[in-house]
């Protein structure tokens, strides 16, 4: 590459890649639109204990804290209580049921976002090192990813029940950085959540959000990341 080549390539850069090594992405709401099938399953598997469907827009706003918060989060809402105060046996059972309905239809509606396999593509041209960080149950990323045909852009993925810890905790991402023998301070956390973020901070990562996704209906620019995009296209 000449100098000149190279200089262009900074410059077109994104500015949260400068002295980057390593790129760690979220799943939900940051790569894929889950929340149609993620639906689906809560509302079956609320359906099969006798309550009502809570429907995809409530859905939307409680992913994020993995695959038991979230059905804790409908069965409090379909039973007018607080989640504190379920049977944790109730939430045990109904999360059973969420979980066969899931792994039956796992991308039915599920989307991939604009400017994804843009970004991803770039990354693995310029070498950079990408890894997959989520909170949802490891079993359903491996078909997701194959199915969208990304899993190999990713030097490791890492679900919520991978570890003992899953984020808004930093282990994941600390895990991550080990594993592929990066500093922290040369990784980028990617995501659409407070969760995400207050991860990457905590893991001594620079972070980047992206203004759609679940947020629990709050401003992603609340969590004060380091950089904010509208589009990973803008990675690219």
């Amino acid at each position: 590459m000449s100098s000149g080549q190279a200089n262009s390539e900074r410059s077109a850069r994104h500015p949260a890649l400068d002295n980057i090594e390593l790129v760690a992405f979220d799943l939900d709401g940051t790569l894929i639109d889950s929340v149609p099938d993620l639906a689906v399953a809560v509302d079956a598997a609320l359906g099969d204990h006798g309550q009502r469907p809570v429907g995809v827009d409530k859905v939307r706003d409680w992913v994020g804290n993995g695959s038991r918060k979230l059905v804790e989060r409908a069965l409090a809402h379909a039973l007018a209580t607080a989640p504190e105060r379920l049977e944790p046996q109730a939430v045990e059972t109904v999360h059973a049921r969420f979980l066969d309905h899931y792994a039956e239809k796992p991308y039915a509606q599920t989307t991939l976002y604009d400017g994804v396999r843009q970004c991803l593509s770039a990354l693995a041209t310029r070498s950079v090192t990408c890894v997959l960080i989520t909170n949802k149950p490891i079993a359903f990323v491996g078909p997701i990813l194959s199915h969208f045909e990304l899993a190999d852009f990713f030097a490791l993925t890492l679900g919520g029940d991978s570890l003992d810890e899953k984020k808004p905790h930093p282990a994941p991402l600390l895990h991550a950085a080990q594993h592929t023998s990066t500093a922290p301070a040369k990784a980028l956390m990617v995501g659409d959540s407070r969760h995400d973020i207050a991860a990457g901070k905590a893991a001594g990562f620079r972070t980047l959000a992206v203004t759609y996704g679940y947020n629990h209906g709050e401003p992603i620019a609340a969590c004060r990341p380091d950089h904010i995009v509208t589009t990973l296209a803008e990675l690219g």
